[in-house]
C-alpha cells in the first residue's frame, strides 16, 4: 500500500513540479542554424560547479556552441569518440564540451581536466534539470 501511494505521489509530482533554473521554452534566434526552433535556456550555476562553468565559458569563447541537442542514446558513443586519445590523469576528470549527452558531442569536443567532484556534481545537476525533456530538445547553456 505504501509503495502504491509513494509511486502515485511521484507520478503526480512529475507533472506538477517546476525545476529550478529552467527558464520556460522561448524562441531564441541565432543560437543555431535552426533559426526559429524552440530552445530551452538553462542557467548553469557557476557558484556550485566553478571548474565546469569555466570550461564551458572557455569552450564557447573558442568557438563551440552554447547550445546542444539532447541525445542520451548517443552519449556513450560520443564519450568514446571525444576521449579516444585523451590520457587519464591522477586526481582529474576529463570534462567535455559539448557534453557527451549532446548530439554535437563526440569528435572535436573541447576537453579540459577538472576535479572529479566538480565534474560529477555538474553532470548530476544537468541530468536533474533535463530529465523532463525528450531527446531532440535543444538546450542553450547560459553560464552566470
Amino acid at each position: 500500500m505504501v509503495v502504491i501511494i509513494t509511486l502515485s505521489w511521484n507520478i503526480w509530482r512529475l507533472g506538477h513540479e517546476q525545476k529550478p533554473n529552467v527558464v520556460p521554452v522561448t524562441k531564441v534566434t541565432q543560437v543555431s542554424a535552426e533559426a526559429g526552433k524552440e530552445i530551452i535556456r538553462l542557467v548553469f550555476p557557476s557558484d556550485k560547479y566553478p571548474e565546469t562553468a569555466q570550461h564551458i565559458k572557455e569552450a564557447i569563447a573558442a568557438g563551440k556552441s552554447p547550445a546542444c541537442t539532447i541525445d542520451r542514446e548517443g552519449a556513450e558513443h560520443n564519450r568514446e569518440l571525444s576521449l579516444k586519445d585523451v590520457p587519464t590523469r591522477k586526481g582529474k576528470a576529463p570534462d567535455e564540451w559539448p557534453m557527451a549527452m549532446c548530439a554535437e558531442g563526440g569528435v572535436g569536443a573541447d576537453i579540459k581536466y577538472i576535479s572529479p567532484k566538480d565534474s560529477r556534481g555538474a553532470e548530476s545537476w544537468v541530468s536533474d534539470q533535463l530529465y523532463v525533456f525528450k531527446d531532440g530538445t535543444r538546450i542553450e547553456f547560459v553560464v552566470k
